[in-house]
């Protein structure tokens, strides 16, 4: 092992014995007691040592091999040390593409903080070149989307869609204004070819798979050009994915209403048949409104303003890929919805229905946690 004190976390003095790493709650430790001596020991943790030169330097600050050994225990425990050598083969597979890492160090620093184990952040990075992720839409949403979805190396991005690139689905970070006319998912093609980070482990540079086949798909992100289909999303689109037990997330924007969510996970959190029935229970008339929307002639251009548009992408791309990195985000069994002007995120958590036929209403928290588990364990397989 080489300690390195993570770079990501900013250090500082709270008095005289006290070290802080971190500025944020939310991620920000405290150790003490600390004295000078073993402050200025801090400087040596840079990755560049193995344990028993730092115990021979420590010497020199007249620290004891056993004062070494605890602290470097505590930094461990606490998630503040790191290994540039740590990670398994994938992450050493990773280290050798330098100029892909290069490109990734600031994800690999975001994840060092968020996953404390040494390693963990390269590990991480390695994991997401052998995910697939479905993005169902290529408007300024969608498209959006799944170039950060690739940029961020997830291995393969597929993009449905149809018709063709229209003016107002040209974004930054979405599709091109050269793209215009083109077919949108052979633009939203050649868009996740650019955003990839020259290839992920296990598939060529258009981010089709190699040699071991197509992988399995890992999450579905339903970002329709029309935001009514996540406001008020079909349950029958969705009964396929539930069938088959893959998770899928909704985001999209309508009549200038941002919405994020909810995370579906089959057979454990709320789906778009629950969210149908809590509706309907709530507003009677809310089953003949829809027919009449999802029926009735529709504007040409949405009412999907730029920022918020982009706004709604990036965050449920960051829900997208704490859920592929492992995690359980914010938006699982919960829709988050902002609207203009005032863009204040709210959350409603989506309770399943005791009469959806997703069965997700017999579950408890613990059984999510294990299902979602069980889901990772597939991924990683």
């Amino acid at each position: 092992m080489h300690p390195m004190l993570k770079p990501a976390l900013r250090r500082a003095w709270r008095g005289r014995n006290t070290v802080q790493f971190g500025v944020t709650p939310a991620h920000a430790v405290t150790l003490g007691p600390m004295d000078i001596a073993t402050g200025s020991f801090l400087e040596l943790l840079d990755g560049t040592r193995g344990l028993p030169l730092l115990r021979e330097e420590a010497r020199a600050l007249d620290l004891s091999d056993r004062h070494v050994d605890i602290l470097v225990s505590r930094l461990t425990e606490a998630g503040l040390l790191d290994d540039p050598s740590a990670g398994g083969v994938e992450a050493d597979a990773l280290r050798r593409r330098a100029e892909t890492l290069e490109r990734q160090r600031p994800d690999a620093a975001s994840l060092s903080v968020v996953h404390p184990a040494p390693g963990g952040a390269l590990r991480t990075l390695a994991a997401r070149g052998a995910v697939r992720v479905q993005v169902r839409g290529a408007g300024r949403v969608g498209a959006t989307i799944a170039a950060v979805l690739s940029a961020s190396g997830v291995g393969r991005v597929d993009v449905l869609d149809g018709g063709r690139t229209e003016p107002w689905d040209v974004a930054p970070g979405g599709l091109p204004a050269a793209s215009v006319g083109e077919r949108r998912d052979t633009a939203a093609r050649q868009l996740v070819r650019r955003s990839a980070i020259g290839g992920a482990p296990g598939t060529d540079r258009s981010g089709s798979a190699t040699k071991g086949g197509e992988p399995p798909l890992s999450l579905i992100v339903v970002a329709p050009r029309d935001g009514l289909a996540v406001h008020a999303p079909d349950p029958g689109v969705a009964a396929p994915w539930l069938a088959s037990g893959t998770p899928h997330l909704y985001a999209g924007v309508v009549e200038a209403t941002g919405v994020v969510g909810p995370l579906v996970l089959p057979g454990g959190t709320g789906c778009a048949g629950c969210l149908a029935l809590h509706r309907a229970e709530l507003d009677p008339q809310w089953p003949r409104m829809l027919a009449q929307w999802q029926s009735g002639r529709r504007t040409a251009v949405q009412a999907c303003d730029l920022g918020l548009a982009t706004a709604v992408a990036g965050l449920a791309a960051g829900h997208a890929l704490s859920f592929i990195d492992g995690d359980l985000p914010g938006s699982t069994g919960t829709r988050w919805e902002t609207a203009m002007p005032l863009l204040d995120w709210r959350s409603e958590p989506l309770v399943p229905h005791l009469d959806c036929a997703c069965g997700a209403a017999g579950h408890t928290e613990g059984e999510l946690t294990s299902a979602n588990a069980a889901t990772q364990d597939t991924m990683a397989g």
